[in-house]
């Protein structure tokens, strides 16, 4: 038994620097009587260990990419343009995984004592992968055409609260509106990526200050990325190049991750996570976060302008039922609003709602709607498992008396065709670091991507006044009441928190769980390696 011990202690030493490949890893270890699931897992963790190796060429499968898309970074709406953007550019600031701020473009951050001036000293010689480094000036210019309405930015609702923007030497200076004691958390928004002039004359020409320059753009199909030569950060961008493929279809996509051709992929079905974590070679990465799969209701439009209509269907979804059936357990109950123990200041005495067929009935009635079918319009990338979802919302929406129907929309265009366009349909939303952003650019009334048409003088007040107030208790007081009005009166149906589930090959080292988003927060492609 002891020999058996000290091979495989030998072997995992020689797989951590690097002096054997994964194939004959498992092949000596299988021998050792150790299954192949756990010869993988013991090889990947090996792998992981190592330095750093670079070159090669890191290949992701993805599903949530359109023909529509843009590199835009303003217009990027879901996961496919928001990884590919999160390759060729570089905020202000990031996220780590464990929620504290990542400087990028800017090396520091201060503030005025009251939170309402704001000081971001830029990098110096960051260098755009077009030529030129970023300068102040850029950095001014960008966050004002994210403040013009006719940009449709998804981070307008968090530039707007900017006053005032200057740009002196190597220093930028936001003065604001009101406190807010997190602008350094929005500014890690994945829309405010830095470009040269601010993206004024041609929004969409993918040059950033990232690790890797866009090489070919063909959206829904595939996107390919050269290594930025003189990109700022030795520790990152490992790989010679990056290729991301739109594969929405998820077996093809699965199929695309055991046969070798991409090496990681995105939203794994719940249904098949046991059976992947035993194939050789794969891991699957489950980590929870913020994300979360939703039902929107456009409080303006009919009948979805009737709040006791609004009501009806709340009480007439079975969360747990999701959460079980849709989500295989990999996630937890919703609340009907978007903030979940992930978030500081969370308040987790606001009562969870639960499936009650009588309330919904009563409801209904209460309504007086004409009992026409009430369509909910959905398609199979608009989360993963949301035409079921969709079904069973149906199934117990009916049982309720609530004549709930479902249309099927094309995965193509869903984005840009019914997302924000129609007035009930299934969506996503992956979450942000703090309560202010998460509300900031879905819920405030000014904000582009009000994807509910919720507009609410009490809640836009309470937002604006949390985000200046310094005193822990108080602030977490606000953000309960806005909870409340938004589960009561808004257009938002939340069921689920889902956990973030990824397939990734032993062959990929330095994979870190980020709860912040899909693909450690869209950066997998560019912070991991290839190992052989």
């Amino acid at each position: 038994m002891n020999d058996k011990v000290n091979q495989l202690d030998w072997m995992v030493a020689q797989a951590k620097a690097g002096r054997m490949s994964r194939r004959e890893f498992v092949g000596r270890t299988m021998a050792l009587g150790v299954s192949a699931g756990l010869a993988s897992a013991l090889f990947g963790k090996a792998a992981q260990a190592q330095e750093a190796k670079k070159g090669g060429v890191i290949r992701v499968g993805m599903q949530g990419g359109e023909s529509t898309n843009s590199l835009d970074p303003a217009l990027a709406a879901s996961e496919v343009p928001f990884q590919v953007n999160m390759t060729w550019g570089e905020m202000l600031c990031d996220v780590k995984p464990d929620g504290t701020l990542d400087m990028r473009v800017a090396e520091e951050v201060s503030s005025s004592p009251d939170a309402t001036e704001w000081k971001f000293k830029v990098r110096a010689g960051v260098e755009y992968q077009g030529g030129g480094t970023v300068t102040a000036e850029d950095v001014v210019a960008t966050l004002k055409r994210h403040t013009d309405e006719k940009a449709q930015s998804g981070a307008l609702g968090i530039v707007q609260g900017i006053a005032d923007m200057k740009a002196e030497g190597d220093m930028v200076t936001l003065k604001l509106n009101a406190a807010n004691a997190d602008l350094p958390y929005l500014m890690a928004d994945y829309h405010l990526i830095i470009q040269p002039g601010g993206g004024v004359d041609n929004p969409a020409a993918g040059i950033g200050a990232g690790p890797y320059a866009v090489v070919v753009n063909e959206p829904g199909v595939r996107h390919t990325f050269k290594k930025h030569p003189n990109y700022f950060d030795s520790t990152i961008g490992h790989a010679d190049e990056v290729e991301i493929l739109v594969i929405n279809d998820n077996t093809a996509r699965t199929a695309a991750l055991q046969s070798g051709q991409v090496h990681m992929i995105n939203r794994v079905d719940p249904k098949i996570v046991e059976l992947l974590k035993g194939v050789p070679g794969v891991q699957i990465k489950a980590v929870a976060g913020r994300g979360h799969y939703v039902f929107i209701m456009h409080v303006n439009k009919a009948p979805f302008d009737n709040n006791d209509l609004r009501m009806a269907l709340k009480y007439a979804i079975n969360r747990q039922e999701m959460v079980d059936k849709i989500l295989g357990g990999l996630g937890s109950r919703g609340n009907d609003f978007p903030i979940n123990a992930a978030y500081p200041l969370f308040d987790d005495t606001i009562p969870q709602r639960e499936y009650d067929a009588a309330l919904a009935a009563e409801y209904y009635k209460k309504s007086g709607h004409d009992g026409s079918p009430i369509v909910l319009r959905t398609a199979a990338g608009a989360f993963p498992g949301a035409v079921d979802a969709a079904n069973l919302f149906a199934a117990s929406a009916n049982a309720a008396g609530i004549p709930l129907q479902i249309q099927l929309e094309p995965d193509d265009g869903y984005w840009s065709n019914v997302w924000n366009v129609q007035p009930f349909i299934a969506s996503y939303w992956g979450g942000r670091p703090v309560q202010d952003q998460m509300y900031s650019t879905a819920y405030l009334s000014t904000a582009e991507w009000n994807d509910t048409k919720f507009k609410n003088a009490k809640f836009d007040e309470l937002l604006l006044a949390a985000r200046g107030e310094l005193d822990t208790a108080k602030r977490k007081g606000m953000y309960s009441e806005m909870a409340k009005i938004l589960r009561d009166e808004g257009g938002l149906i939340l069921p689920m928190f889902n956990d973030f589930v990824s397939g990734v090959s032993d062959v990929i080292g330095g994979w870190v769980d980020d709860p912040n988003g899909e693909l450690m927060n869209g950066r997998a492609q560019v912070k991991t390696w290839l190992n052989a």
